[in-house]
Order: C-alpha cells, then sequence, then structure tokens
C-alpha cells in the first residue's frame, strides 16, 4: 500500500481503539513562553525555493528548516529538553535522573535538557548507532549504555532500567500507560509550527510531514489544523521500510510493522506513538510510503538546493517529489510547507 485516504470508518475505528489516549495538544505559547527564557531558542527560518517549486510545477515551496536548531541540529531540541525544562520550572528536575532509547537526535535532547537543568541523562543505544554519536552524548555529560542489536532492544532495556533503577524514562513514543510525558514532549513541537504560521506569507493548500513514531507530524498537523482548518491537505510520510501509521490507520487500530532497516534511520519506527496515530486520525489528509532510494532523491534534490540534510531530514521533500507524479492535488495554484527536519550527519 503507497498510499492511503482514510475512510470515516477506518478514522472512527482508530478512535474508537485509542478513546483512553489524549490528542496532541494545541497550546504553542506554553512552549514558546518557557523556551524563549532559553538563550539558544531562537527562530529558526522559513525557505523559499522557488526554483525547485517551478521544477516540481508548483505556485511556491517552503521549507522549514530546522537544521540549527538551538544549537542541536533538528526539531527534536524543542521536545525532551522542554520536557526537562517543565520538571525545573516546577522544581523536580535537579538531581533527576532521565532514561530514554535512541537512534539519534531525542538523545541529544535529553542530554541538553539534562546538562542545563542540573539532571542526568542515560541514553540507551543499538548496536546500529554509529559510535561517533555516543561520543557526541558523553561530550554533553550523558552516560551512555549499549544495548542490543535494533532501537527496539535498546528501548526495552530503558523502560525495564528505568522502573528498576527508580528514574524517569522519557520516551519520545506513547503506549497504554505512557502518555504524559510524550504529551508535553510533542507540545514542545508546536513551536516549530507557530512560527512557521507566522512566517509563511500564504496557507499553504499541502503540508507534507515525514513521520517516525509520528510525534512531530502529529504536533504540526493538529496545529496547522487550529489555524488553517480544513484548508490545508496534509500528507503524512513514511519509509515503505516502518509503515507503522499508514498500516494502523489501514487496519484501524495500531500495528506493530515490519520490515529492512532504513536509510531513513530517524524515521524506522515499526510502531506508533498512540498519541501521534490519534491525532493524526483526525488530522491528516493522507497517508504514503517512499522507497529506499525516493528517500536518497529527497536528500539529493534538498542538497542541490543548498540544503543539506539526511533522508530522513528530506522526507518530506521525497514524498512531495512522488505526489507530484500522481494524484494529490497538485497544480500551478499548489504551495507547499513542508519541515527539513535535521542537519546532515
Amino acid at each position: 500500500m503507497r498510499h492511503l485516504i482514510p475512510t470515516p470508518a477506518q478514522v472512527d475505528a482508530v478512535q474508537a481503539d485509542l478513546s483512553d489516549i489524549p490528542w496532541p495538544s494545541v497550546d504553542a505559547d506554553a512552549p514558546a513562553a518557557l523556551l524563549s527564557r532559553c538563550p539558544e531558542a531562537a527562530q529558526t527560518p522559513l525557505v523559499a525555493a522557488p526554483a525547485l517549486a517551478s521544477r516540481l510545477g508548483l505556485e511556491a515551496l517552503h521549507l522549514k528548516d530546522e537544521r540549527a536548531r538551538m544549537g542541536l541540529g533538528s526539531f527534536k531540541a524543542l521536545g525532551a529538553a522542554y520536557v526537562i525544562a517543565c520538571d525545573a520550572a516546577a522544581g523536580t528536575a535537579k538531581g533527576r535522573a532521565y532514561y530514554t532509547a535512541s537512534a539519534g537526535n531525542h538523545g541529544l535532547s535529553v542530554a541538553a535538557g539534562a546538562l542545563a537543568f542540573g539532571a542526568r541523562a542515560v541514553i540507551y543505544l543499538a548496536a546500529t548507532v554509529p559510535a561517533a554519536f555516543a561520543a557526541r552524548l558523553e561530550g554533553m555529560g550523558a552516560e551512555v549504555r549499549w544495548r542490543g542489536d535494533v532501537y527496539e532492544d535498546s528501548m526495552e532495556a530503558a523502560k525495564a532500567d528505568a522502573a528498576a533503577e527508580g528514574a524517569v524514562l522519557l520516551s519520545d513514543s506513547s503506549w497504554p500507560g505512557y502518555t504524559k510525558r510524550p504529551w508535553r514532549l510533542m507540545e514542545g513541537y508546536l513551536v516549530l509550527m507557530q512560527e512557521a504560521v507566522a512566517q509563511i506569507p500564504a496557507p499553504p493548500t499541502h503540508v507534507f510531514l515525514q513521520a517516525g513514531v509520528g510525534g512531530m507530524a502529529a504536533s504540526a498537523a493538529a496545529y496547522a489544523r487550529k489555524v488553517w482548518g480544513a484548508g490545508p491537505r496534509i500528507i503524512v510520510v513514511e519509509p515503505d521500510a516502518a509503515p507503522a501509521l499508514i498500516a494502523s490507520v489501514a487496519a484501524g487500530r495500531a500495528m506493530t510493522t515490519e520490515g529492512p532497516a532504513s536509510v531513513m534511520g530517524r524515521l524506522d519506527c515499526k510502531e506508533p506513538s498512540l498519541i501521534a496515530l490519534k491525532g493524526l486520525s483526525r488530522d491528516a489528509s493522507d497517508f504514503m510510503v517512499i522507497s529506499e532510494k525516493e528517500g536518497a532523491l529527497g536528500a539529493q534534490m534538498a542538497e542541490e538546493a543548498g540544503l543539506p540534510s539526511t533522508p530522513s531530514g528530506a522526507a518530506g521533500l521525497a514524498g512531495l517529489i512522488v505526489a507530484a507524479e500522481g494524484d494529490f492535488g497538485l497544480d500551478r495554484t499548489s504551495r507547499v510547507l513542508l519541515i527539513l527536519s535535521e542537519g546532515p550527519e
């Protein structure tokens, strides 16, 4: 299945299955106010790409450029660090230990938040994570623990050790019984969309949002609907090696999927965040998957446009390239918004 426009029956089934799961927050003012106290929390730019828009047959194309967000290199800086900042505001962060598994940028956000507020960060990495990333985490004061062959193994280890050692588990995903912290984390992501809304010269007709567990996509989609209503067509883009959201919506319930490792490693998540799945079942117009080759092409075109990223960071662009050849209502009057979610490795 390459493309899905959810039916009302599928949407109703997902929402019934997740009736105990909260909806994503749309209160962007709360994280914006807290993050404004951080000297690194400057706005990121919204970049116009007229040459690329012309090449794809569009009226306009804008990319929200998260590659330098708070010095950490991705939108993830807005997530876990914001949760720890909230704990610090409540007087509960100092001396606390925050455990998580990470395939990349989420771990950096946990480490940065812990460093800023006098807490400890313990990051669990699988064998697939480069040693250079572990060194970067350790350079920020985090403890690194290598566990398992794939991300899911390291996540299970983080869960078990956090429970056994009295630490706080700070995941960017959510599941039954674990929603409070990921809900808050997703609230932090609203800042990037609030900025984009203020920066874009006219409302978009299409928004392409790449997704792993779906946290960023769900937050961005929820805020887009709050501001622009039913106007934009919101398309969620996943690797075909990890089609967790499209498969779950098609099935009417949360699904665990299988597939090989993806070059879009930050998006290589086989299970959806339940908060994200619930939100996107309501707010997304379309779900699509892209191949490894298509993901690489997105990164190549971003590079050619002077915006170097990764196949994960440019997956929304890759989705747009594929959609331009399909039935997504794109034409010479279309105004597209994308998120360039991370810088090059």
